[in-house]
């Protein structure tokens, strides 16, 4: 389909190391890196390789099972019992895609509650479009892979086939 953008995992290491060499140029040091999950998990991950930080992660789920957003972003998964742990550090909060902004922006209000000395938000991909929801003032970090148009993005962990995902990215088959 013309308005599907598809992502292989080498672009996403890529994307991933920039993205590192972006912040540590920024001066922002985290303490811990937040992986929203499902999305931000192998980013978050793969930023460890780069900058090694303990990662959390939290479960939110914006969308559901037919791809029709909620009207509000709901808690799966919590990082409540961590609240020490997170209490006047610097905090490196993890996605793979900014595109409604409502999840993160969610997020950053949840971890606010935690007492951060700051936060600052990474994106593998950031949507050109009118965003549901602003980030708070305490927000002065934002880091984005890639600006890209409002597509759906194909991310090669949702890949039922992944030899098809990576033909589908303009790459030639791998054998293993």
């Amino acid at each position: 389909m013309a308005n599907e953008y598809y992502v292989g995992y080498n672009k996403i290491h890529k994307l991933v190391k920039s993205l590192a060499e972006e912040i540590t140029a920024s001066g922002f040091t985290p303490d811990v890196i937040v992986a929203i999950g499902s999305g931000g998990f192998i980013p978050a991950r793969i930023m460890k390789t780069y900058i090694n930080r303990p990662i959390f992660t939290v479960g939110i789920s914006y969308y559901g099972v037919d791809q029709q957003h909620f009207s509000y972003p709901k808690k799966i998964q919590w990082i409540d019992e961590t609240r020490q742990q997170l209490e006047g550090q610097r905090v490196l909060l993890i996605d793979e895609v900014d595109d409604t902004r409502v999840t993160l922006s969610y997020c950053i209000g949840e971890l606010l509650n935690h007492k951060p000395e700051e936060i600052a938000v990474a994106v593998l991909q950031n949507k050109r479009k009118v965003k549901g929801a602003q980030f708070p003032p305490e927000i002065k970090l934002y880091f984005a892979g890639e600006e890209i148009d409002d597509l759906w993005i194909k991310y090669p962990w949702d890949a039922l086939e992944i030899d098809e995902h990576l033909l589908m990215c303009g790459k030639k088959e791998i054998e293993v």
